[in-house]
């Protein structure tokens, strides 16, 4: 997977997130920044929605954007692969 490509059109998609990316490691910032996303950690704590509400939020997002539909997959991909791991965490 292109990363760099990834976190491109996530920017597109997320236009007031601001995600500096480190060292080139842009792979790293878009899983940081779905998992941020997915944690609803850029809410206010007394308003924050649960993690399956914001994967459904973020991934119908992605799928109603304009991005390609290989882009829209591939970040679906992510998100599911961070989702898997969030459930794995609660365990």
């Amino acid at each position: 997977m292109n990363y760099g490509a990834a976190l491109k059109e996530y920017r597109l998609i997320w236009n007031n997130r601001l995600l500096a990316t480190t060292a080139g490691n842009s792979e790293q910032t878009l899983k940081d920044a779905i998992k941020r996303e997915l944690l609803d950690e850029n809410s206010h704590p007394r308003i924050r929605k649960n993690r399956y509400e914001k994967y459904y939020s973020a991934v119908n997002r992605i799928i109603s954007s304009e991005i390609p539909n290989e882009a829209k997959l591939q970040l679906i991909q992510v998100h599911n692969q961070i989702m898997e791991n969030l459930i794995g965490e609660i365990k």
